[in-house]
């Protein structure tokens, strides 16, 4: 199985390496079209400011091949908000795979959400083996809505969407590769399906 994870200048790149590592795959880092085209499962990471971010894909052209891929495609974090229509953080439009928005939240809690929380109503085949509520770790200031798309929700002052699928794509708020068993699990789920 060939499994590539998105380079483009967001962090968080080797986390998950090791961790497909510790599954025992060896993933090759990527922002090259045909390399991309040619994998079983993408990746695509992210941790840091989604402008910026959404600036990178575009001068890889990956804004564009992002969508159109028809392999399994598993966002994470950042990745997952940018595979959304818009968010709030820089007024960024996103790649619009996801049909919903991200936004900022309020200031009455504490940003970024950060540490464990607890990931419920798991609606996927992403999350088989796993039982609800599982904990899952996050560092996070902006959240998608619930919409159609949930196969997973969270809980922090408000009810947000923690996991989200549509079609071969997949994306996660929290960070698998920084959640011990379970998140290894949910890697290996992906890589599985």
């Amino acid at each position: 199985m060939k499994v590539t994870i998105l380079d483009y200048g967001a962090g968080n790149i080797q986390s998950v390496q090791f961790a497909l590592g510790r599954l025992g795959v060896e993933a090759k880092l990527s922002s090259q079209k045909e390399e991309i085209l040619a994998s079983d499962k993408i990746i695509f990471p992210g941790v840091g400011q989604a402008h910026q971010a959404m600036k990178q894909l575009k001068s890889k052209g990956l804004d564009r091949l992002i969508p159109q891929l028809k392999q399994d495609v598993l966002g994470i974090c950042l990745g997952m908000q940018l595979l959304c229509k818009a968010t709030e953080e820089g007024d960024t439009l996103g790649m619009g795979v996801f049909d919903v928005n991200v936004r900022r939240f309020d200031d009455n809690v504490k940003v970024p959400h950060m540490g464990w929380n607890c990931i419920e109503n798991l609606k996927s085949k992403l999350f088989l083996g796993l039982k609800s509520p599982t904990y899952m770790y996050s560092v996070h200031s902006y959240y998608a809505s619930i919409c159609d798309e949930t196969i997973a929700t969270s809980e922090y002052d408000i009810t947000f969407s923690s996991a989200l699928q549509k079609e071969n794509f997949y994306g996660v708020q929290f960070h698998p590769e920084k959640s011990s068993r379970d998140g290894a699990q949910i890697l290996d789920n992906f890589l599985n399906l």
